[in-house]
């Protein structure tokens, strides 16, 4: 099945699409990526989705249809311009709320509009069946970490947040660390950049230890898993940390920010690790595994062999899970694990918009 996996993440970088082809045998799934692209937002975009939270109903739903028609554009474009046939358009949507402890979740991006523009059959609103029943609704990648890179003892996405799976005690567990490109973004952009490449405003600064105490003191960190993070809990937990150093220099700032990351992770390991840290390997992806002072600063504080796999599966790996859980959808399969999020037990999660009778 080719399945075109469509990922938007917190950091708003932009929307990465990746065509898949996902084969089924049996219990075995497995997942090749044909081509892959990143369309970045442009301003009008980042300015709506990171706005829309404070926004009234009509403008939500507006923006909801609007957004879906958008990545129906981008799909069937992406169709055109290679050439290659596309089954299924398998989309996360761009997070609006995530507050599971209040029973919501929003991933914005119509499936029905999605896949009427597309001419595509289309699964989207993943999360919402997880915190439906009782479940965090993230991270929903561990059930694609487990089915494709069982031979890494744990997988570490550097993400608007960063999460891990790893196997614990016989079972596959998933949650999120800490903030990552989110917050190292929005401190780029005090120099008009997007984001630090590779990490050269970190690189040029120091430490400010009252700072990284006070964020390593969050007490989100001493939770148990399964727990994980959203924009609401940035606001209301983390960025006053942040604004009360405002008046220190961006590189100090910046430099500080990512030692805090590298230490969260650091001791998120350690928590899970099951065997002396020396003998496991760590696959890490996501934007932030292309910020090269983020990487060597997680390799100073883990002993754990750290692997960065090639530019695409870093850019691409959400999206080919995504489509793969798609593939399941489609097929009726079980695509949840409810060891990673909490939920009362394991599902087929997302919702259909269109002709499935040719993927059954």
């Amino acid at each position: 099945m080719k399945v075109l996996g469509i990922m938007s993440g917190t950091s708003m970088d932009g929307i990465d699409l990746a065509l898949c082809d996902v084969q089924q045998n049996g219990d075995q799934w497995s997942v090749n990526i044909d081509s892959a692209i990143t369309v970045p937002y442009n301003e009008t975009w980042r300015v709506r989705l990171s706005q829309l939270k404070y926004q009234n109903s009509e403008v939500f739903v507006k923006t909801d249809v609007f957004y879906g028609r958008y990545l129906g554009e981008l799909a069937r474009g992406f169709a055109q311009e290679t050439g290659k046939q596309i089954d299924l358009v398998a989309s996360h949507g761009h997070t609006i709320f995530h507050d599971p402890q209040n029973w919501i979740t929003s991933q914005i991006g119509d499936g029905a509009t999605l896949a009427a523009t597309a001419g595509i059959p289309a699964v989207t609103n993943f999360r919402r069946g997880d915190v439906a029943l009782g479940g965090q609704g993230a991270p929903l990648v561990g059930l694609g970490d487990d089915l494709l890179f069982p031979d890494y003892d744990f997988c570490l996405n550097l993400g608007g947040f960063c999460n891990i799976s790893a196997k614990h005690q016989g079972k596959r567990i998933a949650f999120d660390i800490a903030p990552c490109n989110i917050i190292l973004n929005r401190l780029a952009r005090e120099r008009n950049l997007k984001y630090d490449e590779d990490g050269k405003i970190a690189e040029n600064g120091n430490i400010i230890y009252p700072f990284l105490h006070a964020l390593n003191d969050i007490p989100y960190y001493k939770n148990n898993y399964p727990k994980s993070l959203g924009r609401e809990w940035i606001n209301k937990n983390f960025w006053h940390l942040v604004r009360d150093y405002d008046d220190q220099p961006l590189e100090d700032r910046m430099k500080t920010l990512v030692m805090h990351i590298a230490t969260q992770i650091a001791i998120a390991l350690d928590r899970i690790a099951e065997k002396d840290l020396q003998e496991t390997r760590i696959l890490v992806t996501g934007g932030g595994a292309l910020n090269q002072v983020l990487i060597d600063f997680i390799k100073s504080e883990t002993e754990a062999q750290v692997v960065v796999p090639d530019e695409q599966m870093v850019n691409y790996k959400e999206a080919m899970i995504f489509a793969l859980l798609g593939a399941m959808r489609a097929k009726n399969v079980c695509n949840t694990l409810p060891n990673a999020t909490g939920a009362k037990h394991a599902f087929v999660g997302g919702s259909l918009d269109g002709d499935f009778s040719k993927l059954i």
